[in-house]
């Protein structure tokens, strides 16, 4: 008779740390209000999709555009009931970040608080890792 059954060994282990996980980005409440109020006008639309590109003076740049579903290989941040999607090549890079709104009297635009950037161009649009 063949046994179904697996073993396991349980061990106690001392002095260990347990490290925290990071999480790949957060958003602030008005980044969650402000793509709700972008996601409104589009029903058929079910979260906003976060990437990368080649591009600008330092080399990367973020891009956001609306998605209708999630990709093969994009990973999902679901928070406050808003759904960002980030596409694979963006995944390392947006490791840990934080994404604002800021709206002032001259401008209103995310904004990525990205602790992995080690330098930008002097207008801000391109970073390098």
């Amino acid at each position: 008779m063949a046994s179904s059954m697996v073993r396991a060994t349980v061990r106690a282990v001392s002095k260990r740390k347990i490290q925290a996980t990071r999480a790949a980005l957060t958003l602030t409440p008005s980044a969650v209000q402000k793509i709700k109020q972008l996601l409104k006008d589009k029903p058929d639309h079910v979260g906003v999709k976060v990437g990368v590109r080649t591009r600008g003076c330092n080399g990367l740049s973020y891009t956001l555009e609306y998605t209708k579903s999630k990709g093969d290989s994009d990973e999902e941040v679901v928070q406050d009931g808003v759904r960002v999607f980030i596409e694979k090549k963006a995944q390392l890079t947006l490791l840990g970040t934080e994404m604002d709104y800021i709206e002032d009297k001259l401008s209103s635009e995310f904004v990525f608080n990205n602790p992995n950037i080690k330098g930008t161009c002097g207008c801000g649009e391109s970073f390098n890792i």
